[in-house]
């Protein structure tokens, strides 16, 4: 019993064989960089790419699973291993910088140092999907311009027509917190009145808060919104250097054909985006957002306020700023200049991409991969039966990560019943 545990450990009484990653593993990395080449990655910063290549034992495979998600927290690792999932595909790299040590002190490297030990290996895209043609910064522009999207089978279809508008706000409202959902009938704070006098001496409702976070789509039953669905013009707001690229590049600006009223807009990113409880929005002081109207938007998924500084110095003039994060200053400028500004939290904007788009491509990317992998690795000689019991193994999995979350969410105020 010993020795057959020593032997698995240790690698005692077997001849060391060529370290390698997981065949599906190798599948996996082999359709990202089909689907979004790290080439259009901006190095300048970022660290895209195989991170992390966990050696690959025959004894102690791993499903023929990969994880999508945004971050690669210790809460995503746990749902990667419990479910013993091959590699995780995180957008933002887990390793951003320099790596001096490996310790199991910090959690983002306890993470990594656990996700090796399990055969888990960790690939990351980010602005490698954010600039390619179709990719993140296309996928928010189809929501901004009402491409409709699939709906879930059971939900009746819910886009606009261009004959329909919005409900005016409330024009005594100067809340810059824009809700998505219907407005309660009365005041949460209003204490109850039902024609008893009596009730006017009831003790009045205590609001509470209640912490919500952004939907995380996984209840979207079908693929992404689908390209150029209404008549407008569309460019990155960086075009790529790379040759071969027509169409790639960091963020995108959309010119509209003619102005849409902002609360317009606004409905399209909410059901575009799950339904959110809400989201803040600037508009220039001394104005409504049903005073609003857009035209023109500069677009940029995660943090936008760089980005649209290069716009700016280009000449790019825009009505409307639609990003997950601006600072104060920058949302300040925003509107002293009369734009408006949407964002979501940072990676609100990043999210639904993978359920919406990633997984469904990677789902066939990934099966014409491991097909192709598999016939290749079976022509070899000396293929033991551990590896031949992988290869003929010829189920797919992608999942996208259901524990994965923005750190922020929204307390919303409810009411609380009155004591008895």
């Amino acid at each position: 019993m010993f020795a057959a545990t020593a032997q698995r450990a240790f690698g005692f009484g077997r001849m060391a064989a060529p370290t390698k990653s997981a065949p599906y593993t190798r599948a996996v990395v082999n359709a990202m960089r089909k689907l979004y080449p790290e080439v259009l990655a901006d190095k300048s910063f970022d660290n895209t790419g195989l991170l992390l290549e966990a050696p690959y034992d025959p004894l102690r495979r791993q499903m023929n699973s990969v994880m999508l998600t945004v971050d690669l927290t210790k809460a995503v690792a746990d749902e990667a291993i419990e479910r013993q999932d091959s590699i995780v595909v995180a957008y933002h790299p887990i390793i951003f910088r320099g790596l001096k040590a490996l310790t199991l002190n910090d959690s983002q490297q306890s993470s990594l140092l656990r996700l090796a030990a399990e055969g888990i290996s960790v690939y990351s895209p980010h602005t490698a999907i954010d600039c390619a043609r179709g990719g993140l910064g296309d996928w928010l522009a189809d929501i901004v311009t009402g491409t409709p999207t699939e709906l879930a089978e059971d939900e009746p279809p819910n886009e606009l027509t261009e004959d329909e508008t919005l409900p005016d706000e409330n024009p005594a409202d100067d809340s810059a917190f824009i809700r998505t959902s219907s407005p309660t009938k009365k005041p949460p704070s209003e204490p109850a009145t039902d024609g008893d006098a009596s009730s006017t001496h009831l003790a009045p409702k205590r609001p509470i808060y209640m912490l919500q976070h952004h939907p995380s789509q996984l209840d979207l039953k079908q693929e992404a919104l689908s390209l150029g669905g209404q008549n407008h013009k569309r460019y990155p707001i960086r075009s790529t250097a790379v040759p071969g690229y027509p169409g790639a590049g960091m963020g995108r600006i959309v010119r509209l054909p003619s102005p849409v009223p902002l609360p317009e807009i606004i409905d399209r990113i909410g059901l575009g985006l799950g339904n959110p409880k809400g989201f803040p929005i600037a508009v220039p002081q001394g104005k409504q957002a049903s005073e609003m109207t857009i035209q023109s938007i500069g677009i940029c998924a995660g943090s936008g306020g760089h980005l649209f500084g290069e716009m700016e110095k280009d000449g790019e003039e825009v009505d409307l700023l639609f990003t997950g994060e601006l600072s104060h200053h920058e949302a300040l400028a925003a509107i002293e200049k009369g734009r408006c500004v949407i964002t979501l939290f940072h990676s609100n904007t990043e999210r639904g991409f993978l359920h919406g788009v990633l997984k469904g491509q990677l789902e066939s990317t990934v099966a014409e991969e491991w097909e192709r992998i598999r016939n290749e690795e079976k022509q070899k000689d000396g293929v033991d039966e551990h590896l031949m019991e992988a290869l003929n193994d010829e189920h797919v999995e992608v999942h996208v990560s259901e524990m994965d979350r923005d750190p922020y969410g929204i307390m919303i105020s409810k009411a609380e019943a009155p004591p008895e």
